[in-house]
């Protein structure tokens, strides 16, 4: 813009050497400009103005929403005689590893009932596995390696997987397999714009699910058609403002589901509102890289890349409490996977590092670290999930292996 000015200029000052016509359009473009440049110029400190506005309103809005918070739920328990709870080593124990995939381990989920878990990897395929004897019940190779995410339908005759090929893929296990014996894809959920990083159906339901996708939006499928219920966020205000990591749907309330983004926000949805989101959740630091919702449906965690798991209360909008474990080196790892206790007495964590923390939720305390156990991954843990009636625990990770841990004298 200043060489348009300074031409301007120039040519001010050469008048005789140009037609009367082309001179007076010529300055007339270069005045045009100025004024462009001017109105960029004041667009620009405008816009840095309404930054600086919404950073102080930021933080404003975060010391009054801890003001508001007199205690935690650790401090409250502490103040009433609460003890920890007494776990040791032989409490979880692990039973059985799962072998068979020859990638890093990303996703896992039980059926309903307690014997079948499926497993996504990066070697480009689903197995479901027979948790009691190890066996491989099937074998599912993909149509694209890169898979992220992978759940069971509620009746268990059917798993969704999705990945970097932004699609979601329904596989019905009870089909015929192919000639080279694999499962087919029995229908292809397309219409995200950018990765399928997580999925879950719907409880009770083999017809609808919901996805969550880097292209910043979660979507209710109705599998039967194939076709989008519901959209929630993308163009909307309220929606995620960067990619979406995680959902978790409330098993109380079917209608009700959160999700994790990199906006390190969470957030709550109605899927009979999808234009916004119901409430917004902050205090991570970080990408919340896993949402799973409390056994009571009142309440859910968050697991994030600050390190830090959070558990928030869905009627309030209030942060909890927040469980961090102080490392010596100030280098806390990130979390991967999150996981409660049928109870909700306990909370499993799974961490960068390879460590698996089993925390108090009451008092916020570490009551055992898989990690430090002679049966532990070699890896980062990427995933985890409780059986369905609380008995076991399973955790994936990037050493290629699923291990199931099995509760000893007591559950939670």
């Amino acid at each position: 813009m200043t060489a348009h000015i300074s031409a301007y200029f120039k040519f001010s000052n050469n008048l005789n050497h140009l037609p009367f016509t082309q001179f007076w359009m010529l300055r007339a473009y270069l005045t045009k400009c100025a004024m462009l440049d001017l109105a960029a110029n004041e667009l620009k400190e405008r816009h840095l103005s309404a930054t600086r506005t919404v950073n102080n309103l930021k933080d404003r809005l975060k010391h009054t929403r801890l003001s508001l918070l007199d205690t935690d739920i650790a401090g409250y328990a502490r103040s009433q005689g609460k003890t920890p709870v007494s776990f040791g080593p032989t409490d979880l124990v692990c039973c059985r590893t799962l072998q068979g995939h020859t990638g890093k381990v990303y996703s896992l989920d039980w059926t309903s009932e307690r014997n079948r878990i499926v497993s996504a990897s990066q070697d480009g395929r689903l197995i479901v596995w027979n948790a009691l004897t190890r066996q491989k019940v099937h074998a599912v190779k993909l149509p694209c390696a890169w898979v992220m995410t992978c759940a069971f339908s509620p009746t268990g005759q059917s798993v969704a997987c999705g990945g970097l090929d932004s699609v979601c893929s329904i596989i019905n296990l009870n089909s015929p397999t192919e000639k080279d014996g694999n499962l087919p894809v029995s229908r292809i959920l397309s219409g995200h714009k950018g990765y399928v990083s997580s999925c879950q159906y719907i409880p009770d339901e083999d017809t609808h699910l919901i996805t969550g996708s880097g292209d910043q939006t979660c979507v209710l499928w109705d599998i039967t058609t194939g076709l989008k219920a519901s959209v929630f966020g993308g163009e909307f205000q309220s929606g995620h403002s960067a990619d979406v990591l995680s959902i978790s749907i409330n098993g109380s309330n079917s209608r009700m589901f959160a999700s994790g983004s990199c906006d390190a926000t969470a957030r709550l949805w109605d899927t009979r509102v999808a234009s916004r989101a119901v409430r917004t959740f902050h205090g991570h630091e970080g990408d919340v890289s896993s949402v799973k919702f409390f056994p009571d449906g009142n309440r859910f965690g968050t697991g994030g890349d600050d390190g830090t798991c959070r558990l928030f209360d869905i009627r309030t909008g209030h942060q909890l409490q927040v469980y961090c474990q102080q490392h010596s080196d100030n280098d806390i790892p990130p979390v991967t996977s999150i996981a409660f206790s049928i109870s909700g007495r306990l909370l499993f964590a799974g961490y960068t590092n390879g460590d698996c923390y089993v925390w108090d939720t009451l008092l916020a305390k570490v009551v055992l670290n898989l990690g430090s156990l002679q049966d532990s991954h070699d890896s980062r843990i990427s995933c985890l999930g409780l059986s369905a009636d609380g008995s076991a625990l399973c955790t994936g990770s990037w050493d290629t292996n699923l291990k199931i841990w099995a509760f000893g004298g007591h559950r939670r």
